[in-house]
């Protein structure tokens, strides 16, 4: 056995220990970092060839792991813009430099550049919401921007659909031809009216009023016009020019059993009796409206399927409808899903981003980097991009973070330990340091 060789083994331990050292000391510093994940120095032995007679002394390395997939805690929060994630994945964040990285730090703060920025520096990355719900790029990340709130203020959005839907009294008197609202003449009769409020391509409020016609027993007409297009709040409403006046009529057929929309349509516009077809009767109207000019022509769509008939005053439910005023945003809203809705002053809502999440086969492989952020390696595999509540992908809690995965009793045991240890192997080297003295000595 080499003395020498002693000696490097104990140098060898106390260095692996130092590494230990250091670990705890990173988790200890970071115990109340928003989203870290905690490391931990694995060992493993150095082996050198001996003979039955003779010991050599071999060593220790050791091996820093990360414990990316541990669960941290959920500590709530009193901004909107805080967030956390519950199970499998991670935020896509953005440097200075665009460069994407995999994060769980959630402490987002809209920057003054409309930039929703956490603690590190980071930009928080989506997918645009456009007309339709957005798709995500499930292997790279292609079509991810960077979500700025600033871009969606005072931006106006027309309204395009939209439900209303009414109970309509059973027992009203039948109106006859030629006295319908839909005739639009003057004494039209009125069996019920109500008016719904929209948004055309300048943001500008418009006034749209309902007309219900019972026509033939359990059989009804809707018919909608442009308020501001009346005679002195009445009939008949004119356009100007003509072709700009805003009126369609739709046709309802109820079932006298559930006094409900039945499965039959009245052909709109069809001479004599109605026509029942088995196709279902309407159960929405759509019109367009021409009058601010735009291209293409404002079209509305509403939603009348929950219309009811039942035997009691006339009652309009509540009224939806898209689109918004040129509002400042004065909060938003993200939901589990990712969805970023914008809130506007007036009231107003509108989905502008998705919030997308990432993860990889082998979580704890992941490269840490400064800020608490992650890069994917070989060892990790490649990335998958996905939705919260999708999948194998977790829920994200606004107004919450996930605090680290540090339990500061278990890293002060393993301080003392490591401190042990680390006297244990000094104590080798010291003695080994000793023995070379005995051999020097014999010499003189």
């Amino acid at each position: 056995m080499s003395i020498f060789g002693t000696m490097k083994t104990a140098v060898s331990g106390m260095n692996a220990q130092a590494n230990r050292l250091g670990t705890v000391g990173d988790n200890i510093a970071n115990s109340s970092t928003v989203g870290y994940k905690r490391s931990s120095t694995a060992f493993s032995t150095l082996v050198l060839p001996s003979t039955q007679g003779s010991y050599s002394s071999g060593g220790v390395e050791t091996n820093v792991r990360y414990s990316i997939a541990d669960q941290g805690g959920i500590q709530y929060t009193t901004s909107s813009t805080d967030l956390a994630i519950q199970g499998e994945g991670f935020f896509i964040v953005s440097d200075p430099n665009g460069t994407p990285y995999l994060t769980r730090a959630g402490a987002f703060v809209k920057d003054a550049t409309g930039f929703l920025k956490n603690t590190a520096g980071f930009n928080l990355m989506g997918y645009p919401y456009g007309t339709n719900p957005p798709a995500a790029v499930v292997n790279g990340f292609n079509g991810l921007e960077e979500i700025n709130i600033n871009d969606f203020g005072m931006v106006s959005s027309p309204s395009t659909a939209g439900s209303f839907p009414a109970n309509l009294d059973k027992g009203a008197a039948i109106v006859p031809a030629g006295s319908k609202p839909s005739d639009n003449v003057a004494g039209s009769v009125i069996t019920n009216k109500s008016s719904l409020t929209a948004y055309d391509h300048a943001g500008a409020k418009v006034l749209y009023d309902f007309y219900y016609t019972k026509t033939a027993n359990n059989q009804w007409e809707v018919t909608v016009y442009r308020q501001d297009q009346s005679t002195n709040g009445g009939f008949p409403y004119v356009g100007v020019p003509a072709a700009n006046l805003v009126k369609q009529t739709a046709n309802l057929v109820f079932d006298p059993n559930t006094n409900k929309l039945q499965a039959g349509n009245y052909v709109p516009g069809s001479a004599g009796p109605p026509v029942v077809l088995p196709t279902g009767s309407d159960k929405s109207i759509t019109f367009t409206d021409l009058t601010d000019g735009a291209t293409p022509a404002q079209s509305i769509a509403i939603d009348l399927s929950d219309m009811t008939q039942f035997a009691t005053a006339f009652t309009p439910g509540k009224g939806i409808i898209d689109g918004n005023a040129p509002s400042p945003i004065t909060d938003v809203e993200i939901g589990g899903d990712g969805l970023v809705t914008a809130v506007y002053q007036d009231g107003g809502r509108r989905p502008i981003y998705q919030v997308a999440l990432a993860t990889v086969p082998s979580i704890d492989n992941l490269l840490p980097q400064n800020g608490n952020v992650y890069l994917p390696t070989n060892d990790s595999g490649v990335v998958t991009i996905g939705f919260p509540q999708a999948g194998a992908f977790g829920q994200i809690y606004s107004g919450a973070l996930e605090s680290s995965n540090v339990d500061i009793a278990s890293e002060l045991t393993e301080m003392i330990e490591s401190q042990r240890v680390y006297t244990a192997n000094s104590k080798v080297f010291q003695t080994g340091s000793d023995l070379m003295d005995v051999l020097i000595n014999l010499k003189r």
